[in-house]
């Protein structure tokens, strides 16, 4: 299941409510190939994982029909459409509900729908090795951890415990989850080399998710046995409706595997990805997607720009508009149609709270 439910307000103004940043065709692959969106690139890495009709994707239902639109191998069974979004916990407890339904004994992995992860083989390989460690054991819970390349205070952290004797990637017992450290601690934690960036991907068996639901979260876990009932009937939309909007929201990291980690019922596993892995989640994320200038300048989109004794910065232009920067360094402009953003880099962490006063309309 790819989760492709975050509303990316730290890439606005491109990304916005009617055009979340999983659907952006933003990102530009090989020469003179059409730019792709990351959803679409999550999708293309699970050729060769699973077949398609055991693929879905989770999302706000008022998407769904741009999903089909750019991914038409995703029918409407298996678009699992959220009637409001309510975080990460919820949206993999719904995916549970429906798969423990239809098959009783389901092994599902969670993906995201917002980084770039490179090469394919590699990925793959790792999320077959999270299957199998929970196929041989229906009480783990699996977690992906990236080798870290230095040391980010925006990314959780899982620490290795004892490995798990295995082929192929990496196995191991996880000892500790870690949330965003400060930089004093995450500088110690990647010194030590015991510690992965969390990827935010998973692998559980789908009952697994609902005993842990009931135990942890038993109204959330009660409200969606409601919708699991009624899922395939004339009900579902009207019981999913009611239902869902109701759930508390939190995350799955926070809601599952936070008090799984002292639940002696499940045991936390963990698979280390050695890859490239960028979560495009902010202006600066993005730039490091592009081939930059001689001086550090990435640009983008189909307008045009113009650079002089100009440093460090990222240009995103839309077509029939030119965008010039004189003596301009640290600098994030993204120009749009209906809006433009000027910023330095190193505030793109406060993009957020800057969404909140934009005019609804233009979000």
């Amino acid at each position: 299941m790819i989760m492709a439910g975050g509303a990316g307000t730290r890439l606005w103004p491109m990304s916005r409510a009617h055009q979340p940043k999983q659907l952006i065709r933003f990102i530009q692959r090989e020469k003179g190939a059409e730019p792709a969106s990351l959803l679409e690139l999550s999708a293309g890495r699970l050729e060769g994982l699973v077949p398609q009709d055991q693929r879905y994707i989770c999302t706000g239902e008022k998407h769904r029909e741009q999903i089909r639109a750019a991914l038409p191998m995703f029918d409407d069974e298996h678009v699992i459409g959220e009637p409001a979004l309510r975080d990460t916990l919820n949206a993999v407890g719904l995916t549970a509900a429906v798969l423990e339904k239809r098959d009783p004994e389901a092994i599902f992995a969670v993906l995201t729908a917002d980084h770039l992860i490179e090469p394919d083989e590699t990925f793959r390989a790792c999320v077959e090795a999270g299957f199998a460690l929970v196929e041989e054991d229906g009480s783990r819970l699996v977690t992906f951890a990236i080798k870290p390349t230095y040391p980010a205070t925006g990314f959780g952290y899982v620490k290795r415990g004892s490995a798990i004797a295995a082929d192929g990637p990496a196995r191991f017992a996880v000892d500790q989850f870690v949330e965003k450290p400060p930089i004093e601690r995450a500088t110690a934690y990647v010194e030590s080399g015991d510690y992965g960036w969390n990827a935010g991907m998973f692998v559980f068996k789908a009952r697994t998710i609902m005993q842990l639901l009931a135990k942890h979260h038993p109204e959330s876990e009660q409200g969606l046995r409601r919708v699991q009932a009624a899922w395939g009937t004339a009900d579902q939309a009207s019981v999913l409706g009611e239902v869902y909007p109701t759930l508390h929201k939190t995350s799955v990291d926070y809601g599952i595997m936070e008090p799984a980690s002292g639940d002696d019922a499940v045991t936390i596993c963990g698979v280390e990805m050695d890859l490239r892995w960028l979560d495009v989640g902010s202006w600066p994320a993005y730039a490091e997607t592009l081939d930059a200038d001689s001086d550090g300048n990435g640009t983008s989109g189909l307008g045009d720009v113009a650079l002089e004794d100009s440093r460090d910065n990222l240009v995103v232009t839309s077509p029939g508009h030119t965008v010039a920067l004189l003596g301009c360094e640290g600098l994030v402009v993204v120009q749009t149609p209906e809006a433009t953003l000027v910023m330095p880099k190193d505030k793109a962490e406060q993009l957020k709270a800057l969404h909140g006063k934009v005019a609804a309309g233009l979000r």
